[in-house]
C-alpha cells in the first residue's frame, strides 16, 4: 500500500476576537476543534496588532524582529531572507503550493508587498470597495476559486493558504456587534465549503490532511485595532489532523508555519532559523534505549552492580544506570576495571537470559511504530551479547538498526550511539525521537540533537526544551508520539 499523501490547508480569517468566537455557533470551526483543538494565541509583545506584521509572522514562522514587517506598509521587510511557507515549499522543497487572497499586500507589489513571494499558483481578487459588503463578495469569490482547486482530482497541491477578510472589515465599519458576528458565521460557512471540497476528492481516503485556521488579531468593542488591549492581542488557532491533540504548551503565531512543514514531513533546515516549533510532528524515526526503557533490566543491572560492590553508596549505584559495564567498573574499581567489567558482564548476561521481560507498553509502542511505518532503532549501552539476548524477547525484526556498547568510539552519555544509528537509518537526528529512562541516556540523546521522551526508571528526570517526561510507555498513541519532545 502506498504511503498516504500529506496535505495542508491553512485558512486565515482576519480580525476575529476569541471571546466573540467562543459565544457563537460556528459548526465547522467547532467540529475541527473537537477533532483537534482551539487555543488562544497571544500576539507577541513586540508585534503591532495589525494585519501586516501578524500575517507575516504566521506565514514565515519568524518574529517581526526578523521578517521586518512592522505595519501594513511592508516596505523595508526581510522576506527575501525569511520567506513565507508557500514559497519555501515551492522553491526549496519542490512541492506545489497555492494562495488565494483579496488583500493586496499579500499577493501584489503594493506598499512593499507581496508577502507571498512565489507560491506555485495564486489567485488574487480585489474587493471593489473597502466596505463590508464588497469584502463579503470578495471572500465568496476567493472561496469559489479555492474550492475549484481543492476539489480538482488531478491537483497535487501540498499546501494551500486561503485568506478571508470580511470579518475584519465589518468590525472596522460597524464595531463588534451583530453584523460582526454574522460576518464570522459566514466565514465559518465558507470554511465548511473548503472542507467539503477537500473531502470530495476521489483521492481523499489516501491522503492525510492537516487543517489550520488562524486569526491575526482581535478588535476593540467599537472596532479597530493596533493597540495593546487584551481584546486586540488575543488571537486563536484551530487545528486538526494526524497526531494533533490538545497542545501541551502556549501557542504562538510563529508555530503555524513550523506546523505546516512538520505536517508535510519536512524537517526545517537549521539555516532557516525559524522561531516557531510544531506542536505535532511525526518523528522520522524513533530511537529507543533498551535497559529500563523497553525491558526490566535496570533492576537486574543494579542488583548485579550491588553484588559486585556490596558496600556501594546509593548515589554511586545510581550513577551506574545507563552506563556500560566498562564505565561502571572504572567507577567501582579504578585499580582493576577489566576484571570487574568482565564479572559485571557475565553476571548481568546470565540474569538477562533468565529473567528479562518487556515493560508495560513496550511491545504496544513497537507495534504502533510498525503500523505507522516509522523506523525503530535500538540504542543501548549494554554489550552485544546482552542486546542480542533481549532481542530474542522483543523480536529483532522490529528494529531497522541496533547499536551496542563498544560499537561506537564512545558510549552514553556521549552522543556517538545516537549519531551512529541515525546515520544507519539515513535520518537527521534532530527529526528523531529518542526514548530514554536515565539521565545518562537523556544526555546522550540531547547531545545528538534528538527530541526526547523520558520515562524515568529510578533517578527523576525533569521536563525541558525538546524533552517530554511520562511515567511509562503504557498508553502512548499517535497523538502522544507526535507531541513528544516538542
Amino acid at each position: 500500500m502506498p504511503a498516504p499523501a500529506h496535505r495542508v490547508l491553512v485558512v486565515g480569517i482576519d480580525g476575529v476576537r476569541l471571546d466573540t468566537l467562543n459565544r457563537l455557533a460556528t459548526p465547522h470551526l467547532d467540529a475541527l476543534a473537537a477533532e483537534g483543538f482551539r487555543a488562544p494565541v497571544e500576539v507577541d509583545a513586540r508585534t503591532p496588532t495589525m494585519s501586516g506584521p501578524c500575517w507575516a509572522t504566521v506565514v514565515t514562522g519568524v518574529t517581526v524582529a526578523r521578517h521586518g514587517v512592522w505595519s501594513n506598509d511592508f516596505t523595508g521587510h526581510r522576506l527575501d531572507v525569511f520567506p513565507d511557507f508557500a514559497t519555501r515549499l515551492a522553491v526549496q522543497g519542490g512541492l506545489r503550493t497555492f494562495v488565494a487572497a483579496g488583500w493586496q499586500p499579500l499577493l501584489q507589489a503594493r506598499a512593499g508587498g507581496p508577502l507571498f513571494a512565489a507560491p506555485s499558483r495564486s489567485v488574487y481578487i480585489s474587493p471593489t470597495a473597502d466596505t463590508p459588503e464588497a469584502w463579503e463578495h470578495c471572500d465568496e469569490q476567493i472561496t469559489d476559486a479555492a474550492v475549484r482547486l481543492l476539489a480538482d482530482p488531478d491537483d497535487d497541491t501540498a499546501a494551500s493558504f486561503v485568506y478571508l477578510g470580511a470579518p475584519d472589515e465589518t468590525a472596522h465599519f460597524l464595531g463588534c456587534g451583530g453584523p460582526y458576528e454574522a460576518a464570522i458565521r459566514r466565514a465559518d460557512a465558507r470554511l465548511g465549503r473548503l472542507l467539503e471540497a477537500v473531502r470530495s476528492r476521489p483521492s481523499y481516503a489516501g491522503e492525510q490532511w492537516t487543517v489550520l485556521v488562524v486569526t491575526d488579531h482581535g478588535h476593540v468593542d467599537a472596532g479597530g485595532h493596533g493597540g495593546r488591549t487584551a481584546e486586540e492581542r488575543t488571537a486563536w488557532l484551530v487545528a486538526a489532523g494526524p497526531g494533533i491533540g490538545a497542545p501541551a504548551r502556549t501557542l504562538r503565531h510563529v508555530d503555524v508555519a513550523a506546523q505546516v512543514f512538520a505536517a508535510l514531513g519536512r524537517h526545517p533546515d537549521r539555516h532557516w532559523t525559524l522561531d516557531g516549533t510544531p506542536f505535532a510532528a511525526a518523528p522520522h524515526a524513533v530511537l529507543l534505549d533498551m535497559d529500563g526503557t523497553l525491558v526490566d533490566t535496570e533492576t537486574l543491572w543494579l542488583r548485579t552492580v550491588r553484588e559486585a560492590a556490596p558496600g556501594i553508596e546509593p548515589d554511586a549505584l545510581l550513577q551506574a544506570l545507563g552506563r556500560s559495564a566498562a564505565d561502571t567498573a572504572a567507577l567501582l574499581h579504578p585499580a582493576d576495571p577489566d576484571t570487574v567489567a568482565a564479572e559485571l558482564e557475565a553476571r548481568f548476561l546470565a540474569a538477562v537470559q533468565r529473567e528479562t521481560a518487556p515493560l508495560p507498553g513496550a511491545l504496544d509502542l513497537l507495534d504502533l511504530l510498525q503500523d505507522l511505518a516509522i523506523p525503530a532503532a535500538l540504542v543501548s549501552a549494554s554489550s552485544r551479547p546482552v542486546v542480542d539476548a533481549v532481542l530474542k524477547t522483543l523480536g529483532g525484526d522490529r528494529f531497522r538498526a541496533t547499536v551496542a556498547e563498544g560499537e561506537t568510539p564512545r558510549t552514553k552519555p556521549a552522543a556517538d550511539p545516537y549519531l551512529a544509528v541515525a546515520r544507519a537509518l539515513g535520518v537527521d537526528p534532530a527529526a528523531c525521537l529518542a526514548v530514554e529512562d536515565s539521565p545518562t541516556g537523556v544526555s546522550a540523546a540531547e547531545a545528538a540533537g534528538c527530541r526526547v521522551l523520558a520515562v524515568p526508571s529510578h533517578p527523576p528526570i525533569e521536563p525541558g526544551p525538546r524533552r517530554t517526561v511520562r511515567r511509562g510507555l503504557a498508553g502512548i498513541g499517535r497523538r502522544e508520539l507526535w507531541a513528544a519532545g516538542l
